[in-house]
This record gives structure tokens, sequence and C-alpha cells, in this order.
């Protein structure tokens, strides 16, 4: 993140002094903070759906006969890669199942089916609240350009406003606040986004 921070600095330093130089050195940062955020959440999204299918089979041979030590075994953090965000408490769910079916003898096959159907009825319930949020993002974005538009118009009047902005001391607290201000509206309307099970 810092080095993010590092490069958008060096390049708005040389493109246009030390206030371009905090400007784009914090653009370069969230936007680095949202592409990590959006590939962190497509992992999670798969490592997810991968243990569903996985418990989904587990189920089936469990059904077909599988006796329960190698259920068990197949639960195995180890071998589901089941880390903290990705499911690991499904996992400790099954497992939860599979040692109440052995003292119990409830059907295993059935907790587990149960589990799997709760899970991907959250993960849905999960989808549509990102959905209706995603409106509140693209809100969050296109105002956050809206400064862009505001200088094409001042060149397209016939003034410099880069050179206000950039070049004088108000010029310049106008432009750190208002960086500033949109750097916040952007985090915050990424926190609108539903939390990962």
């Amino acid at each position: 993140m810092s080095l993010s921070f590092l490069l958008g600095a060096a390049a708005g330093y040389l493109l246009g002094g030390p206030v371009a130089a905090v400007a784009l050195g914090l653009y370069a940062t969230v936007a680095t903070l949202f592409l990590r955020r959006r590939h962190a959440a497509k992992a999670h999204r798969e490592a997810r759906s991968a243990l569903l299918d996985r418990l989904t089979g587990l189920a089936a041979d469990l059904r077909a006969g599988i006796p329960m030590p190698s259920a068990l075994a197949l639960l195995d953090p180890a071998t589901t890669g089941a880390g903290p965000g990705a499911g690991a408490g499904l996992v400790a769910l099954a497992r939860a199942a599979a040692t109440l079916a052995e003292r119990t003898g409830a059907p295993l096959a059935e907790l587990i089916d149960r589990i799997e159907a709760d899970a991907r009825a959250g993960d849905r319930a999960r989808a549509a609240a990102a959905a209706q949020a995603a409106g509140a993002q693209a809100t969050g974005l296109m105002l956050a350009a809206l400064p862009v538009a505001g200088l094409g118009l001042g060149f397209a009047i016939g003034t410099d406003p880069l050179a206000i902005l950039l070049h004088t001391p108000l010029g310049a607290a106008c432009a750190l606040a208002a960086v500033a201000l949109q750097t916040v509206g952007l985090i915050w309307s990424q926190h609108l986004q539903p939390r990962q099970a």
C-alpha cells in the first residue's frame, strides 16, 4: 500500500508538484485498496463455492456408504483448504454434525445437506444485498469523478484550474481538502458492501 502511495506521489510530483504528489498518492492508495478487496472477495467466493461443492459431494458419498472415519478425514481443514475467511466455520459445523451423528446415530448426510443448503441460502442473501448496495457504490464513484468534470469545464471556459489548484495556497488547500473528502467518501461507500461470511 505504501508502495502505491510512493509511486502515485512520484508521478504526481513530476506532473504537477507537491500538491499533485499528495493527491495522486492518495488516489493510488485508494485504488490499490479497492483492487485488493475485489481480488480477496473473488478468492473468498471461489474457495467457499469449492467447499460447498465438497460438502455436497461428501453428503453423496455418505449416502453411498462411505464409513464415518473416512467422512471425518474429508472434513480435515488441511485437506479442504478452508482458511479462516473461506469457510472454516462451515468445516467446524460439518465436523460438529459428524460428531453428533456419531454419538446419536442421526443421518450425517442429511445434516451435511442442511448445512450446505443453509450456507448457499446465506450466500444468495449476501449476493442480493451486494446488488442492492451496488447502486450506492456506483453513486460514490460517480461523485468522485465529478471533480474531473469540473476541471474539464474550467478548461472549456478558458481558465487553467490546475494552475490555481496546484500552485496557489488557497487552491492547494481546496485541492487537498477535496482529495481527503473524496478518499473518505470512497472508503465509506465500500463499507456499505455486505461482509463476507
